[in-house]
């Protein structure tokens, strides 16, 4: 089973190794996975290396999403907001969150898009880096490129101000 997954990850320990840095400088961080398994997995591994997580997923009712959300906002409850990316892109207000790290990419990179703009919403008050986390020469930069190429298929079909396509017949 997955979730019982103990080996050696260079993207999990590259990870460990841009926390602790920005933990120690305060930064809220937001961290996405495509993943429900990956999730559990980054979960027991922070939890275990004494970090403070709060986790949403699919699962999470709706009233207690709003109350999660409110209490990562004033920092009471944790440094870490571990989000699966489909029950994380819509809907939910994170300002208190200045950093957002995509674990994994998604094929489609408007999915990643809406995640990120959880912290860029109206009450940001902090500059909010964007870290993409992708293994080299795995079928991750696959996925990346296949967004990137349906991003500017996109970006050709819609142009900004435009509410509909036009240019399809």
């Amino acid at each position: 089973m997955l979730d019982d997954y103990t080996g050696a990850s260079g993207k999990l320990d590259l990870l460990l190794e841009i926390l602790p840095e920005a933990i120690a400088k305060g930064r809220r961080v937001l961290l996405f996975s495509a993943f429900t398994s990956m999730l559990k997995i980054l979960r027991r591994e922070l939890e275990g290396s004494g970090y403070t997580c709060m986790y949403l997923d699919g699962d999470t009712p709706a009233a207690q999403r709003v109350e999660m959300c409110e209490q990562f906002n004033t920092g009471d409850e944790a440094q870490i907001f571990l989000i699966s990316l489909k029950a994380g892109g819509t809907g939910l207000n994170l300002t208190g969150a200045d950093m957002v790290i995509h674990y994994d990419p998604w094929w489609n990179p408007a999915a990643e898009d809406q995640a990120t703009d959880r912290a860029h919403r109206i009450g940001q008050t902090r500059k909010v880096e964007v870290i993409r986390l992708v293994t080299h020469g795995s079928i991750e930069e696959q996925v990346v490129a296949l967004g990137q190429r349906k991003k500017a298929l996109f970006e050709q079909l819609i142009k900004p101000g435009e509410s509909q396509v036009s240019g399809l017949s």
